[in-house]
Formats: C-alpha cells, sequence, structure tokens
C-alpha cells in the first residue's frame, strides 16, 4: 500500500482481451451491488471484479442504518411526516460544500428508493425507537440519526426520523443482509461476480476509458469495457494515505472497514485525471451516549470550556472534540445526573467531592471549571443554554457533587471511524476532472466518490449506505445507456 498513482495501460498496447463486457464494475459492496444490478436489469452484460473471496465489502460489517426521507413508507406507518424539500434543506445546512443537484436528487429520490430496496426481499420495521442511541439495540425500524433535532437544524428544516434500519438486532454486520440479497438478486439477472479478483489499473484509448488490467492470484489479464464503475471503498487501511490525509485516525485503535480499504479506487480514479474531494475529512467518533442522561452534562476542553452542544450527533460532538488543543476534552456530570454507560468507549475518570480538586486532577486553570459550571447551571436553572443551544430535554443544572468525569480525548476514549474522501463526481457517476469536465467511460460511487457524506460534523448515520446505495444505482443505470 502506498500513494503512488497506478499508470494507466494504452489499449494498443493490450495484444489481447480475456473478455469483453457493457458495464465493469470494480467491487461488490453496497454501491458496487447497486450499479451490477441495476445495469444489468437495463440490459447490459455485466462483470464484476470483486478482490475479496465473498461479496459484501466494508458495507456487510455496517449496522444497517440507510437515510432515507421525503414520506417513505416507514415514516408513513409510524406517524412521522417529511418532505423532499424538508430532507433537502436539512441536507444542504450540514453539508460543508453541498452539491445542490446531487443532494436533490437524492432527496426526491428517497422515497423510490426504499421501496426498491425493500423489493430486494425484506422490509423495514414498522416502528419507531424514541431515544437518543447510536443504532437501535433491536429491529426497531426508524430513529433520528443526526443533528434534525439540534440548533440550527431544526430552525431551518423541520425535524424528522430517517435513520431506517434494516430487522437485524444489533449494531453490526446488519446492512450484510442487504448486500446478500443484492448479491443473489445480480446473479439472477446474469450478473457474473468474480471473486479474488482485482483490478490493478485502468485501460484508455485517448482520454477515454475502455477496460482494466486485472489480477487474480498469479492469472493476470484485460477486460474490455464500455464502462467501468469504480465502487471500491476509502482508504483507511492504507497507511500511507492515513498518514498524509486523516493522521487523526492514526490515533486510535479501531478503523471501520475492510482489509481493501486502501485506497487503490480512488487512486484509479486519479490516473486518469480524476480530482479528489474532502481527502483530508473524516467520520471518526467516541459516542458518550446511551445512556441519554449523560448528555445533561457539560462537555469542556482542557482550558476548562465548553465548547460544542452536548445533545448532537456523537460524531458532531467528536469532530468538534478534534478541533480542541490536544484533541482532549471531558465530559462532566454531577451525581444526580451520572449513570455509567454498558460500554465506556469513553472511559470514566474519576470522581471528585469538590470542583477545585476535578480541576487539579485534569489540568485545568484554576477556577475556570467552576465558572463554567456555574454560568452553565445559571441558565440550565431556567431551562436554557444560550451559549450553545442545547435543546430543553438536555438541560439540567449539574450542582449536586460530588462529580464525575469521562475522557474524550483521542487516544484515551476508544476513537472508531474511516475517511470520507472521495472522486469528484457528476450526479450519474462520471468522475470528473478538477474543470468539472467528464472522464468518458468511468464512474465512481461509494466510499470512493465524493457526495453527500463530507465530514463528521455535518454525518447522519446512514449516510454512507444510503448515498452509496443511491449512487451506485445512478452509476449503474448511466453506465448501461451509455
Amino acid at each position: 500500500m502506498s500513494l503512488e498513482i497506478p499508470a494507466t495501460v494504452a489499449a494498443s498496447d493490450v495484444a489481447e482481451w480475456s473478455d469483453e463486457v457493457d458495464v465493469l464494475v470494480i467491487g461488490f459492496g453496497i454501491a458496487g451491488g447497486c450499479a451490477a444490478v441495476e445495469a444489468a436489469a437495463a440490459g447490459a452484460r455485466t462483470l464484476v471484479l470483486e478482490r475479496a473471496a465473498v461479496t459484501g465489502g466494508t458495507s456487510a460489517m455496517a449496522g444497517g442504518h440507510f437515510y432515507l426521507g421525503g414520506g417513505t413508507v416507514v415514516q408513513k406507518a409510524t406517524g412521522h411526516d417529511d418532505s423532499a424539500e424538508e430532507m433537502f434543506k436539512y441536507l444542504m445546512s450540514v453539508t460543508p460544500h453541498p452539491e445542490p443537484d446531487k443532494i436533490r436528487d437524492y432527496c426526491e429520490g428517497s422515497v423510490e428508493h426504499c421501496d426498491w430496496l425493500e423489493a430486494l426481499g425484506f422490509e423495514f420495521e414498522r416502528s419507531y425507537y424514541p431515544e437518543k442511541a447510536v443504532i437501535q439495540p433491536g429491529t426497531e425500524g426508524l430513529m433520528f440519526t443526526g443533528n434534525e433535532k439540534c440548533w440550527p437544524h431544526f430552525e431551518i428544516a423541520k425535524p424528522a426520523p430517517r435513520g431506517h434500519k434494516v430487522p437485524v438486532p444489533g449494531d453490526t454486520q446488519g446492512a450484510g443482509l442487504v448486500t446478500g440479497l443484492l448479491t443473489e438478486k445480480a446473479k439472477e439477472l446474469g450478473v457474473e461476480i468474480r471473486l479474488e479478483t482485482g483490478a490493478m489499473q485502468l485501460v484508455v484509448d485517448g482520454a477515454r476509458v475502455v477496460g482494466v488490467a486485472w489480477k487474480r492470484f498469479e492469472e493476470t489479464g484485460f477486460i474490455k469495457a464500455r464502462s467501468v464503475v469504480i465502487a471500491a471503498g476509502g482508504f483507511v487501511m492504507n497507511k500511507e494515505m492515513v498518514a498524509e490525509f486523516t493522521p487523526s485516525l492514526a490515533a486510535k485503535p479501531f478503523t471501520l472497514g475492510s482489509t481493501y480499504d486502501d485506497g487503490l479506487g480512488i487512486r484509479l480514479g486519479e490516473s486518469v485525471g480524476g480530482e479528489p474531494l474532502h481527502m483530508r475529512e473524516v467520520f471518526i467518533t467516541a459516542p458518550v451516549y446511551p445512556p441519554a442522561r449523560l448528555l445533561t452534562g457539560i462537555i469542556v476542553n482542557k482550558e476548562g470550556k465548553r465548547f460544542v452542544a452536548e445533545d448532537g450527533y456523537h460524531s458532531r460532538t467528536s469532530g468538534h472534540v478534534m478541533d480542541q488543543t490536544d484533541s482532549a476534552a471531558y465530559l462532566i456530570v454531577d451525581s444526580e445526573h451520572i449513570e455509567h454507560p454498558i460500554f465506556q468507549l469513553t472511559p470514566f475518570i474519576d470522581g471528585w467531592e469538590t470542583v477545585a480538586e476535578m480541576e487539579t486532577a485534569l489540568g485545568i486553570p484554576a477556577g475556570i471549571l467552576q465558572e463554567t459550571l456555574d454560568r452553565y447551571n445559571e441558565h440550565a436553572a431556567h431551562g436554557e443554554d444560550p451559549e450553545f443551544h442545547k435543546q430543553p430535554p438536555f438541560v439540567e443544572s449539574q450542582a449536586v457533587g460530588p462529580w464525575g468525569g469521562y475522557d474524550l480525548t483521542l487516544g484515551k476514549a476508544l476513537y472508531a471511524g474511516f475517511t470520507l474522501g472521495g472522486l469528484r463526481t457528476s450526479r450519474h457517476g462520471q468522475v470528473l476532472r478538477a474543470d468539472g469536465s467528464v472522464i468518458e467511460g468511468v464512474y465512481a460511487a461509494g466510499a470512493c466518490a465524493a457526495n453527500i457524506a463530507q465530514d463528521g460534523k455535518g454525518y447522519s448515520s446512514g449516510t454512507q449506505l444510503g448515498e452509496g446505495s443511491f449512487f451506485g444505482r445512478a452509476a449503474g443505470r448511466h453506465a448501461a445507456a451509455t
């Protein structure tokens, strides 16, 4: 693994093609699987190369949230009003560099996409989980998974729960249900899937991509394709790329990815002039909830000052922690509100009888934490938080000692994360150059493409599976029609 961009191969130098297809898909995760199914459904001869011994990729490891809205069957069944316009306004508000055409497509196509996913052979449970959690503990089909109810977003767009979870209990591998069904559907449609086979280089004829060079163990060859869809994942497993672009991911003990999240897909796109975007952005998180009661406390940096509303989505909070001195922060909760989580991703430090003792133990300048607590408690007595606009359900005074502290510091808390950077693409998934021009014959989708998920602060659970599947479908349809 490296930062090296693979060389392209000139079509004139290919002596023999092992295969000739309409659409070649690189990778069979959620994006690649959806691209292959849509391409084949449109009548294209479709072939998938997957480096792993099984299909599913990193997607199959995910808990199974799909960020969907606009009035899905699940939202309607559970009594939650939503519209494409409200969903659009929300996503525009949390995206640092929004591409309105893509977000509009995603929101207006979300209801149909939900139906399409269920048509693969499962149903999201028509039930709602009302608590604040990282993921539903059971099979509940819907919950809030972002910052929809947090300021200022609830003033911009009407909040609605959009985290649709597949009916698999627990917080890992639920999405494997969908990738498994995608695999079955692809085979039904005549898609050929070659496992343990990787695309190594792109083949070009002038400025157009016309195929790939592949390798399977010691066997090599070239496949000719009218369109190539790159869906090969992110780069969280590439140490050199992580060190270059996202060093915070090197300081945590747990990566969310598979062996093949090595950035090859992005580098293949770069080899033909594709522009990488948001390469320094990550989803990185060490949730302090559940239990939600802990969010009534305050989060302070090593200077003893608050810097974020504690009721935000967990990766939003974590993203702000990364911005603090030494990426250090502490959650402070008094004796009336402390409730230890079952899984302490943010370790409990200690308890202290006085705030002065707590300041000394945490290395916070004398008197500063006391000032912060006093100011917070003064407003909390009236259910208000004028500094950071934490919402009333989580605004409660933290005035009754002793006080406990949890460590959110990078390297001490159990942070997990993945990369968000990827190739610039059109709304159809076409790979674009820096000037916005289309590179003919090549598409990108999923974690190696730049779409809606651009940073951890604006992320909502289900965005990666949602956009990966949605724009994977778009790429497959357009590739088949080319």
